[in-house]
């Protein structure tokens, strides 16, 4: 199992995730078509080249998906109870077709579950950063993990 139990997490501890993942035009595509997301900064070549990027900007949705997405296998793969949340949830840069992004997550705070023996809570801090070493999108995640003895 690649995720770890409550027990084993400790504060300030950082993951730097392996997988890294370039963004294509049919992620961003198809992410925005499945979304019902007709923003046209996302799927409209010329009025993209009008705006101020000059260039179809990522949904942001489907980046902060994939930050997600890059830290389950190291954080919560086999150990989750559930996500209870996410909170200050921000993109202070763009994502671009060709951008490659990987993610980062710190450990910021260990609750033991009241309602649930041996299982706590977890608040990840992660951190999605592309080739240039910008911060793209960041936010926090709380989480109901298992306990060793689960």
């Amino acid at each position: 199992m690649a995720g770890k139990f409550f027990d084993q997490w400790q504060v300030g501890e950082t993951l730097r995730h392996e997988i890294r993942r370039t963004v294509t035009e049919t992620d961003n595509l198809l992410f925005s078509t499945m979304t019902h997301n007709p923003q046209p900064l996302h799927i409209d070549v010329e009025a993209a080249k009008a705006s101020e990027f000059g260039q179809i900007l990522v949904n942001g949705t489907f980046t902060f998906a994939l930050m997600i997405g890059l830290t389950v296998g190291d954080t919560t793969l086999g150990t989750l109870i559930a996500n209870l949340g996410y909170d200050k949830l921000v993109m202070p840069k763009p994502v671009f077709i060709g951008d490659t992004l990987r993610a980062e997550t710190e450990v910021l705070e260990l609750k033991a579950s009241k309602s649930r023996p041996g299982a706590g809570i977890v608040t990840f801090a992660h951190r999605m950063i592309n080739q240039r070493d910008e911060i793209v999108c960041q936010c926090l995640r709380m989480t109901l993990i298992k306990g060793s003895n689960s």
